[in-house]
């Protein structure tokens, strides 16, 4: 950080789920950002892919902000589904279950922002909805 301030390139911080069975990237820029309050992460999902693969998660205390920047996403939020394409911004409460995948043919980027928590606070929720049909890829 220089003079109160920092710049990031996303691409320069890791991609958590390079690796792994989970198509798309999430890339949780916080730290290189020297991020005091807020908690920032980049998400891009390929075309046909579920993110969670059918999964959800709620946070205990955590309000999110979602920030739909490329493609269209569908969306699940308690027992709503909704598409959500760009550009769009998205509030989800506290406690609330949500989860997202790609059922389109063009890549998706979404940009995650709350507050900062220095303990976990994300619980995931296991067969939250069914996998996507039409994704490239499924739970094991």
């Amino acid at each position: 950080m220089t003079d109160g301030y920092a710049i990031v390139d996303p691409d320069d911080v890791e991609d958590a789920y390079a690796g792994t069975d989970v198509p798309g990237e999430f890339r949780h820029l916080t730290d290189a950002l020297a991020c005091e309050q807020l908690s920032v992460t980049l998400i891009r999902v390929p075309p046909h892919s579920d993110f969670e693969q059918g999964t959800g998660h709620i946070h205990d205390e955590v309000e999110e902000l979602y920030l739909v920047t490329r493609g269209t996403l569908t969306m699940r939020f308690g027992d709503d589904v909704t598409k959500v394409g760009a550009p769009a911004a998205v509030r989800v409460a506290n406690r609330t279950p949500r989860s997202h995948r790609n059922e389109g043919s063009e890549p998706v980027e979404m940009w995650a922002v709350s507050r900062r928590v220095e303990h976990g606070d994300a619980t995931k929720i296991d067969d939250f909805w069914e996998a996507s049909p039409d994704a490239k890829q499924h739970r094991g």
